[in-house]
Parts: C-alpha cells; sequence; structure tokens
C-alpha cells in the first residue's frame, strides 16, 4: 500500500515540475521587459521636464507677442 501513496507524490510532482519550468522560463522575459519599461520610464521622466520647460518658453513669448501686438 506504501508503493501507491509513493506513485501518487511522484506523479504529483511530475504534474507540479511540467507546470512550473514554462512559468520559469517566462519569468527571464519578464524581467527583461521590465528593465525595458524602466529606461523607457526614465526616458519620459525626462523628456516630461523638457516639455514642461518649453511650454513656460512658449508661455513667455506669447505674453511677449501680445504685449508687443498691444503696443503697436
Amino acid at each position: 500500500m506504501l508503493w501507491v501513496w509513493i506513485a501518487v507524490v511522484v506523479v504529483a510532482l511530475v504534474i507540479l515540475l511540467s507546470a512550473a519550468v514554462p512559468l520559469l522560463g517566462r519569468l527571464g522575459h519578464l524581467r527583461r521587459a521590465i528593465g525595458k519599461l524602466r529606461v523607457r520610464q526614465e526616458a519620459a521622466m525626462r523628456l516630461q521636464g523638457k516639455v514642461e520647460a518649453l511650454r513656460q518658453r512658449a508661455e513667455i513669448l506669447q505674453e511677449t507677442l501680445a504685449a508687443r501686438a498691444n503696443h503697436s
């Protein structure tokens, strides 16, 4: 009767391993994807700062042009 329990445990382990191996393979892909997303996020944050500075310059330029138009 003990051999039945051993067989059940072995079959369960085989099933568990056969399900776990593909998942572990995907973890490497996910780690690489996370790294790429972090790089893109950092680039987006840098661009966001530049966009804000450009927006402020555009506002100043628009105000300057409006003031010149009022004085003419």
